[in-house]
């Protein structure tokens, strides 16, 4: 007989553990409480401009296998559009590109990197110097590491001041955002050794063509075939605890009876679920409130004639990190810029916010200067994603109880801040996902990560 199980939040973590319940036979009953699937990472209808924008610019790599694996189970796989070339602005000369070579992992950026105008030799010295180190300490090498700050692994390989503004910041925070200096290094280690080092496919980077809330569609059909449910615009309210198991979750439209529930929400919402008692019964739920946040601006400007000439664009050094050329219904050049580790940013209005980013994109892009955008709207996340701080790790809870600290046997945590291994991304809240699913069900579970190179995996990069 099929089980009954209550996921709770219908983001991207909550999604990928419903489709493989269902995959297992069980019930999803799905319960969001916005009118729309995908969480953070989704769209909104602008009424001001009457567009469908995404919330923020949302990317895959080549490494992310299981989010390639949730895109590839919903069909919607070719709507994302590939890249392996990156492009650095450089002005006034056009931009640095970064691409791999026929060279074998993880020699395979050194031509590009060796062209990069925006770097001296003492820059490119300390960067290949520092990327060794990070090679032949290997995924092992990592664990020292744990719970000290990136900034002192710059350090101590003699990373220059213009390395760190215009290579290992721009990375940094875009994935883990977070500043360099104030990272975790096991985070930023993982993002160079993975997303860089190990394999020419993983770096190549993944853009949706479509609005992000149209990814999700599929992933309604395959609830309702599996005999699931999707209750959207539907808060819960209460975990209900029996002081043995969870039997169901109360709702302020009544109470869903279940079998066991994965909670997909951020710790914050999670924790005004759970009432003392069931705090107390799980080691997991007691320190929810201590898991800190980190903001997100994304800025939509729209202009009549183009800007751009490249799909993207880094932008070293500069507040605004990240451009990104969209499609746009009316013909218009659509912009979409992205700021990570946005607290500086919080407390301006939106006119400051644009003139800000529109000072940047004049630095980067020559034809924006003296042209005011026809439409403009800022997307502010003020809790985007959780603060990969050192120590963070010690917060991120399991999917499942600790067997020496006990739990609650069928409550099953997920979402990207649960402890996946990875950053706040896409990738870790789908690796949540079928985790916790694979928790209940016995079934399934995660993508195996992409091999590394041969070369790579003999300097010290094993699988």
């Amino acid at each position: 007989m099929s089980r009954s199980v209550a996921i709770v939040g219908g983001g991207i973590a909550g999604l990928a553990a419903a489709l493989r319940v269902a995959e297992a036979g069980d019930r999803p009953i799905v319960i969001e409480s916005r009118g729309k699937l995908g969480g953070r990472a989704t769209s909104f209808e602008d009424a001001r401009t009457g567009l469908v924008l995404d919330n923020c610019q949302h990317v895959l790599m080549g490494c992310c296998t299981n989010l390639i694996d949730f895109y590839g189970r919903l069909g919607v796989d070719g709507l994302v559009e590939w890249h392996d070339t990156t492009f650095w602005a450089n002005p006034p000369m056009d931009p640095d590109r970064m691409a791999p070579s026929w060279w074998p992992a993880p020699w395979h950026f050194t031509g590009s990197f060796l062209r990069m105008r925006q770097l001296e030799l003492r820059d490119k010295v300390a960067i290949a110097r520092a990327m060794w180190r990070l090679i032949r300490l290997g995924r092992h090498g990592r664990t020292p590491w744990a719970g000290r700050e990136f900034g002192a692994f710059l350090r101590e390989t003699l990373q220059t001041p213009a390395a760190i503004d215009r290579f290992w910041d721009p990375v940094v925070v875009s994935a883990c955002n977070v500043p360099s200096a104030s990272c975790d290094a096991v985070y930023a280690m993982k993002v160079f050794q993975d997303g860089f080092l190990q394999d020419a496919w993983s770096p190549c980077m993944g853009i949706s063509t479509v609005p992000l809330a149209r990814l999700y569609d599929p992933a309604r059909e395959a609830i309702l075939k599996a005999g699931g449910e999707l209750r959207e615009s539907t808060s819960a309210i209460a975990l209900n605890y029996d002081g043995r198991r969870i039997t169901g979750v109360t709702t302020d439209e009544g109470v869903v009876e279940c079998s066991a529930v994965i909670s997909s929400v951020p710790p914050d919402r999670l924790a005004k679920l759970c009432s003392d008692t069931v705090r107390r019964a799980d080691a997991r739920l007691r320190e929810l409130e201590s898991i800190p946040f980190s903001p997100i601006l994304g800025v939509h400007l729209f202009f009549d004639h183009p800007v751009m000439d490249t799909p993207h664009l880094v932008l070293p050094g500069r507040a605004t990190q990240w451009l990104f050329r969209k499609a746009d219904e009316e013909g218009r050049e659509h912009v979409h810029a992205v700021i990570s580790g946005a607290d500086a940013w919080m407390a301006l209005d939106e006119d400051e916010i644009v003139r800000r980013v529109l000072a940047d994109m004049a630095w980067a892009l020559p034809r924006v200067r003296g042209l005011d955008p026809v439409a403009v709207r800022a997307v502010k996340e003020k809790r985007a994603t959780f603060g990969c701080v050192p120590g963070i790790d010690r917060l991120r809870p399991k999917a499942v109880p600790d067997p020496i600290a006990g739990g609650i046997p069928n409550l099953f945590l997920a979402g990207d801040w649960t402890a996946t291994g990875w950053p706040a991304t896409m990738e870790g809240a789908v690796r949540s996902g079928y985790t916790a699913a694979a928790a209940w069900t016995g079934q399934g579970g995660v993508v195996e990560d992409v091999p590394p190179g041969r070369v790579a995996a003999w300097l010290g990069l094993h699988a």
